[in-house]
């Protein structure tokens, strides 16, 4: 490898500089109404001579000649707000696409009218607060995010990434005290239900994402204040949005380092079509066995956007996205035989999944409408051994075969009317779920006599599903005093055809209501209190009992109602200060009948959760405050600090006694930094804090006299997650250099994770000693070991490493 980037170094510094310039191409819209805009002005600001263009009569810009390097660009329109985009990077390699919507500015002339700077800001008024917004540059610059959009946004304000859990290497996004499976994301307005390889089945996480960083434009989060269009959210909603392919050229880029080859591909495949298209190989396996870790996550994904023009009222989008996942675990050289025995008895993984849509917008008179037609599917295996004995199925302990499958259709209308903004629309889905499940959850403990003081559980059974769900939903806003005030209302009800209740309308009524009010042209207040339903996941709906009853059939939908203020500063049109306080309440949340404890602590670990009886009696709340800074690019520095407080505590089949969530971490903590030192270098670092999560400690006493027939540890859940990790800190940096040649880029990066060596947070694992050569159980009398474990040796591995993940890598654009 490292003579391979030598002599890419030594081909490049052959080659004779020009005078490398860039090009900049992209449309202008209205934001309310999608109407393409001619004659709006675009200007890169700071250059000397003025470098810009207008728009043309299909809305569309080009600017040639530019010299490369990083911009800000700024679009204006008379009867709009002006509108910068920062930090855009110009290459000799790829032409850069760029994308406007400008909104509609109420003025009147011999009144003063309040100007809020709109630049920096992202809200609008269906979600006036609680919203971010990251670039594609500020994704792919990003220090310790290795072009991982999943793993970036854990640096966001109010997200509490795994790595304060015990899962560090996860991707498991956790919002404002929320489980991972209460977030939903759209790409292109396209429900993705899996965004991370080796995703959890019931929740979201995994140690790497799946969406390609070349094909995004931005990537919008909303922690509350949810629009009423979007279904299923109880923590947050994603929005990623794909810019299209070149339409002027064909052009790519080639990705290679350490982790991954990734190749991507665009231009024009007609008149009127463009497209994009990506592949990505991992070698992620390749560089945890170097650098030691157990862990063998190989896959591969794919991705592709095609738009066709019909004319420009109406367009067609088709995108799809899919992924290959095997991961298994391999002992590493620095081990001892009690880590040895407890990795082998990990699962090995076997997944795919895809999903596939089309995209119909077409414009109307003031407004326009969406239709979406979608497929999404998930197939999951797993299968665990104790001691990795793959040949003996006695020592089984896990083996599941599922399927998620997800028919979807939506269509919106969106019309701005008299200063009235509105929208609604409807869902309508086709779900089939199966699972063919063998689990040992526990077999049955004894005491030093052998009598039995529990009994065994085990779950054996096929099952399948299919039923219909449906929602419709509402939304109104609307400017008042002169754009100082805005209001807006939405209102949704989603049913389906499986649960007992399911058809009732009323029974998920969703109101929410949103406010702000610019004080000045500087600061803001900001306020909303809204009602949000979640449907039960599929493992829980499709588990049967032993007489083949779906015992779950009565769930509930899970709710949560937010309250939320906040007030923003934004003193320059690059700066942003936000201060939020937050409080959720959650209602119907499902407990295991079993344990008695609730879901929101299960779904950190790979596998699947729900699959078992639960109960939809257990509640929740999650509240604390908010602090956020945001620089873009002046003087060639940008940075981002953020603060969150957060409290996040659920109730169990007693639902009187709150009890501190797994998501529990009370203090989050991340700052990013980023210089751009000139001729093409590029110096960023970042830094992220987690409180130590809570965890429940282990029945010694019931774990000693079941270990050898159970194969782990038995958790007291008397004392549910009354102990804490150590907390999470992580230190990360990055360098990149750029060389610019005549139709060629070549970007050469050094990316690294938690480069101060710092001890990570783990949960312990239950064990017995192991003899030297690891063939049997240590014990006290030297005989073989008991069945009740009398005579063995407990242990508890704290499992706690510190380990450094550098990269070292070049992306080649052409």
């Amino acid at each position: 490898m490292r003579q391979f980037f030598t002599i890419i170094l030594l081909l490049c510094s052959g080659l004779v500089l020009a005078q490398n310039k860039g090009r900049l191409t992209g449309i202008v819209r209205d934001r309310n109404t999608q109407e393409l805009l001619i004659g709006v002005s675009l200007q890169l600001e700071g250059t000397n001579p003025p470098i810009g263009s207008a728009t043309d009569a299909e809305g569309r810009f080009r600017i040639d000649n530019i010299p490369t390097g990083s911009y800000n660009i700024k679009a204006s329109y008379i009867g709009y707000a002006p509108l910068t985009k920062f930090n855009i990077v110009i290459t000799s390699g790829n032409a850069t696409t760029l994308n406007f919507e400008l909104e509609p500015e109420e003025t009147q002339l011999d009144e003063v009218t309040v100007t809020f700077n709109k630049s920096v800001r992202v809200a609008t008024p269906e979600t006036p607060l609680s919203i971010q917004n990251l670039s594609s540059e500020e994704i792919k610059s990003n220090p310790g995010g290795n072009f991982d959009i999943s793993r970036v946004v854990q640096a966001l304000p109010g997200v509490g990434g795994s790595g304060g859990t015990g899962s560090g290497f996860r991707n498991d996004i956790i919002i404002r005290g929320g489980a991972p499976n209460e977030n939903v994301y759209y790409l292109d307005g396209i429900e993705i239900p899996v965004i991370n390889h080796f995703s959890t089945q019931g929740s979201a996480g995994g140690p790497q994402g799946i969406l390609n960083v070349s094909f995004i434009e931005d990537v919008t989060l909303s922690s509350s204040a949810f629009d009423a269009r979007f279904d299923n959210a109880l923590a947050s909603v994603f929005q990623f949005k794909q810019r299209e392919g070149n339409p002027d050229r064909y052009q790519g880029n080639l990705r290679l380092s350490a982790t991954e080859l990734a190749a991507t591909v665009e231009g024009p495949a007609g008149p009127k079509t463009t497209f994009l298209a990506s592949a990505r190989r991992s070698y992620l396996q390749l560089l945890f066995q170097v650098i030691d870790l157990p862990i063998r996550p190989n896959y591969w994904d794919f991705q592709y956007k095609v738009t066709h023009k019909f004319s420009n009222k109406t367009t067609l989008t088709a995108i799809g996205i899919g992924a290959i996942d095997e991961f298994k675990f391999a002992v590493p050289k620095e081990s001892t035989p009690e880590k040895e025995y407890a990795i082998r008895s990990n699962p090995l993984i076997n997944q795919w999944n895809y999903t596939v849509g089309f995209g119909l917008k077409h414009l109307i008179r003031n407004g326009f409408i969406n239709v979406a037609l979608s497929r999404n599917m998930f197939d999951n295996s797993l299968d665990r051994f104790e001691d990795a004995q793959e040949e003996d199925e006695s020592r089984r302990l896990l083996k599941s075969r599922s399927q998620e499958i997800e028919n979807k259709l939506r269509v919106d209308v969106n019309k701005f009317t008299g200063g009235w903004k509105y929208s609604f629309g409807g869902v309508g889905q086709y779900v089939k779920y199966s699972n063919d499940l063998f689990s040992k959850i526990r077999r049955e403990i004894t005491d030093e006599n052998g009598q039995v003081i529990q009994p065994g559980i085990a779950i054996n059974f096929n099952t399948g599903i299919d039923f219909f769900r449906f929602g419709v939903f509402g939304q109104v806003s609307r400017s008042f005093l002169q754009d100082r005030l805005n209001l807006s209302f939405g209102i949704r009800s989603d049913m389906n055809s499986f649960t007992s209740t399911g058809l009732n309308p009323v029974e998920t009524l969703s109101p929410r209501v949103s406010a702000s009010y610019a004080v000045s042209d500087r600061w803001k207040l900001n306020a909303s209190i809204g009602r949000y339903y979640k449907t039960p996941i599929y493992t829980i709906l499709g588990y049967q009992d032993a007489a083949g009853n779906y015992v779950n059939k009565d769930s509930k939908y899970i709710l949560s109602d937010h309250y939320v203020a906040g007030l923003e500063y934004l003193p320059t049109t690059s700066t942003r200060f936000t201060l939020e306080g937050f409080y959720k309440q959650y209602g119907n949340y499902p407990v295991s009948v079993r344990d008695g404890i609730s879901l929101a602590n299960q779904g950190t670990e790979f596998g699947a959760i729900g699959n078992e009886e639960v109960a939809s009696l257990g509640k929740g709340r999650a509240y604390g405050l908010e602090f956020f800074f945001q620089q873009k690019l002046t003087k060639n520095l940008f940075a981002v600090f953020s603060y969150t407080f957060v409290r996040s505590e659920f109730t169990g089949l007693d639902a009187s006694k709150y009890i501190p969530s797994a998501w529990d971490n009370r203090h989050l903590v991340s700052a990013i930094l980023g210089y751009k030192l000139g001729r093409g270098w590029e110096v960023g670092a970042k830094y992220r804090f987690a409180g130590g999560a809570p965890y429940t400690p282990f029945d010694l006493q019931a774990s000693q006299l079941n270990y050898a027939s159970l194969g782990s540890g038995i958790l007291d859940y008397s004392r549910l997650n009354t102990e804490r990790l150590k907390a999470f800190n992580q230190f990360d940096f990055r360098i990149d250099k750029k060389w610019n040649f005549k139709r060629l880029t070549l970007d050469l990066y050094l990316d690294v994770q938690n480069a101060f060596l710092v001890v990570g947070p783990a949960l312990p694992q239950y064990t017995f000693t192991r003899t030297e050569d690891n063939t049997g159980f240590a014990t006290t009398d030297g005989l073989p070991l008991q069945s009740n474990g009398s005579n063995a040796i407990p242990l508890i591995l704290d499992n706690e490493d510190a380990t450094v993940l550098p990269t070292l890598g070049f992306i080649l654009e052409f």
